[in-house]
């Protein structure tokens, strides 16, 4: 499938939590495209809204939050040759959660591999059983072609002696294999797309690097598009094609992962950069030099609170009085293929506009 071909497109997505404390806008209006073969990166400060962006692309929004607006829709392959694909767009947003249209799409076309293994999955049952009823129910296959399967995705994640921990439970297992485990039932099916959600938080980083190179090997392999969900910047530049950075439910700024290291525009990407410990902030600690580590200022607001204008702008150090705290930033193309939601940058979309309609 070409890189080209959008897989997935979120427009305006809202969804909210009602608690007895109030109203929380998790996704408060986020617009994202997935494309096929490509990984895109969601990065941003614990939340955000990356995870319940991803919960809501998979109609699993716990209760008592509901998606409230937007569409998601995902173009389902129905016929493909070695020229073109036929696509068959489905609005996921007017699917009931367990409609049969829902599950033949969830786990099978779009698959998940969550962020903590020990809890996705069920430590009284083996993990090829696991695996096995993923495969049974969607590809209507005998229980021996299923445990067939199952111990060849097993081996396909790289875990030794597939036979044998097919009959193992997840508790047997160490994080690293776990989370193996936790990818090949995701993949079980091969989907179109895998959403990994901090697939490697609790990981050291020899296992972290492992994992890593193994999705890449898999999206080759399987030709499918990822979306990576994140808060480690160092992740990203070595995983994502293109990055959108989410702050307070809302996408701030995207583009392509060597533009977002490079040319940063939203003051809180680059708050987010700047976060990042440099070589030389550790060769000085090595020396006994005392450098303390960039942090962003501040906090980041109540969630049952709504500010008005740019939800930034109590921590950004470029703020604008009587703008950034009363006018809620709209969506700027500053260059080719690079949006950013920041009133920096009006000046740039207003001469965007003059030479559009100075245009014959």
């Amino acid at each position: 499938m070409s890189t080209d071909t959008v897989l997935a497109e979120i427009k305006n997505l809202r969804t909210y939590f009602y608690l007895a404390e109030g109203v929380v806008r998790a996704v408060d209006g986020v617009d994202l495209v997935i494309k096929s073969g490509r990984t895109l990166g969601v990065v941003g400060e614990s939340g955000c809204g990356k995870s319940i962006t991803a919960l809501s692309l998979m109609q699993l929004v716990p209760s008592p939050g509901r998606i409230e607006g937007g569409e998601i829709t995902y173009y389902r392959t129905i016929h493909k040759t070695a020229s073109s694909t036929t696509a068959d767009a489905i609005n996921i947003t007017r699917l009931k959660p367990d409609s049969r249209e829902m599950r033949s799409i969830r786990g099978n076309q779009i698959s998940m591999v969550f962020q903590e293994p020990m809890a996705a999955m069920l430590p009284v049952r083996t993990v090829g059983a696991q695996i096995m009823e993923a495969i049974m129910l969607h590809q209507q296959v005998s229980k021996e072609e299923a445990r067939k399967r199952a111990i060849e995705i097993l081996s396909r994640v790289k875990l030794p002696n597939a036979d044998r921990i097919v009959d193992t439970y997840p508790f047997q297992l160490s994080g690293g294999m776990r989370q193996r485990a936790v990818i090949a039932m995701a993949l079980s099916c091969n989907p179109n797309l895998l959403i990994a959600d901090e697939p490697t938080t609790a990981l050291d980083v020899t296992t972290e690097a492992q994992i890593l190179d193994l999705m890449r090997e898999l999206q080759r392999e399987f030709d499918m598009a990822i979306m990576y969900i994140t808060h480690n910047l160092g992740v990203i530049a070595e995983m994502a094609d293109e990055v959108a950075v989410m702050y307070m439910g809302k996408v701030v700024e995207q583009t392509d992962v060597t533009s977002i290291f490079r040319k940063p525009l939203h003051p809180y990407t680059q708050a987010l950069l700047r976060s990042i410990p440099q070589l030389d902030d550790v060769m000085a600690r090595a020396a006994g030099q005392k450098k303390r580590l960039e942090t962003i200022k501040g906090m980041v607001p109540d969630p049952y609170s709504v500010l008005k204008g740019c939800s930034f702008h109590p921590r950004c150090p470029q703020y604008i009085e009587g703008v950034c705290n009363q006018i809620t930033p709209e969506v700027i193309e500053v260059d080719p293929n690079h949006i950013v939601r920041c009133h920096l940058y009006a000046s740039h979309a207003a001469q965007a506009q003059t030479n559009k309609d100075a245009t014959p």
